[in-house]
C-alpha cells in the first residue's frame, strides 16, 4: 500500500450525547473522513454523517472495564493516516476536558502528520438542560472543573481547595467516590450544599437527582445512577429557587 505524504488527523469533540449538538465544524470533518476511530461515548448516529466508504474503528474505554489502550490507539492514528489520509477521532464531550485529546495531537504531530482540534460541547454544559447553570449572578461568580479519579485512582485533591471556595463544583469521573465526595464536605461543615448527578445529559434517557452534598452516595443507589455521569455542587443547583424567592421577596 502506498504510503500517503501529508495526511491529516482530527480529534473532533462530539458533544454530551444528543447528535444535535454537535458543531457545524465537527459535523464537516466527518463528512470528509477516511477513517474514523471513536469512543464509547460518542453518539453512534454521528457515524451516518460519513460516507459510505469511511471506515469506523471502534476504540472505546469503558470505566472500570475492558478498553483500547492509549498506546494501541496512538499507533492505529499513525497507521490509518499514513495509509488512508484522512483520519478522525471522535471522542465524547470535549476532547481538551479530561479527554487525552491534546496527547493525540501530540503524537499525530511527532511523526509529521498534520493535526486539528475541533472543540465539543462538554457534558457539563449540558447541565443547563436541567436548569442548572454553572454560574448565576448573585449565585456563583465561577467554577472549578475537578476529576474524580486521578491516574493512580484518588480522588483529586483540589477539592479541598474548592471546597473553601464560593464557587460551583463540577466533577469528572467521580461516581466511585461519591463517599469520598461527602465526607470531604462534611468534615468542612458543608454537608448541606446542594448537589445533583446527571446521567447521560442531553439524552432521551437522561436521569438526574438533586439532594444535599452528604446524601450523594445514597441518592446515586435510590436512583440506580451510574456511569456516564457528572456530579454538580454548589448552590447553582437550586438557582431557580433561589431567584424566585429572591423575587418574592422583592415584591412582598
Amino acid at each position: 500500500m502506498k504510503k500517503i505524504d501529508n495526511p491529516t488527523f482530527f480529534v473532533v469533540g462530539s458533544g454530551p450525547g444528543d447528535p444535535d449538538l454537535l458543531t457545524i465544524r465537527g459535523f464537516n470533518v466527518l463528512k470528509t473522513a477516511k477513517v474514523i476511530l471513536y469512543d464509547n461515548l460518542a453518539n453512534k448516529e454521528l457515524l451516518n454523517i460519513a460516507s459510505s466508504d469511511c471506515e469506523k474503528i471502534y476504540v472505546g474505554k469503558k470505566p472500570y472495564g475492558l478498553c483500547t489502550s492509549q498506546e494501541t490507539i496512538h499507533q492505529l492514528i499513525k497507521y490509518y493516516a499514513f495509509t488512508r489520509g484522512n483520519v478522525v477521532r471522535l471522542k465524547g464531550g470535549d476532547p481538551f476536558i479530561f479527554g487525552r485529546g491534546f496527547e493525540e495531537i501530540l503524537f499525530a504531530r511527532e511523526h509529521g502528520i498534520e493535526s486539528h482540534y475541533v472543540p465539543g460541547i462538554s457534558s457539563m454544559q449540558a447541565s443547563g438542560l436541567s436548569d442548572i447553570p454553572l454560574t448565576h449572578r448573585g449565585v456563583s461568580e465561577s467554577f472549578w472543573i475537578i476529576t474524580g479519579t486521578k491516574k493512580d485512582g484518588t480522588l483529586s485533591a483540589d477539592l479541598q481547595l474548592a471546597i473553601k471556595s464560593k464557587a460551583t463544583v463540577v466533577i469528572y469521573m467521580g461516581m466511585k467516590k461519591l463517599t469520598e465526595i461527602s465526607s470531604a464536605y462534611i468534615m468542612s461543615g458543608k454537608g448541606a450544599v446542594p448537589a445533583a448527578i446527571i446521567q447521560n445529559a442531553s439524552m432521551p434517557h437522561q436521569k438526574r437527582v438533586v439532594c444535599e452534598v452528604k446524601d450523594l452516595f445514597e441518592a446515586a443507589m435510590n436512583s440506580a445512577l451510574t456511569n456516564p455521569a457528572i456530579i454538580i455542587i454548589g448552590d447553582v443547583v437550586k438557582a431557580a429557587e433561589f431567584i424566585a424567592a429572591q423575587q418574592a421577596h422583592k415584591s412582598a
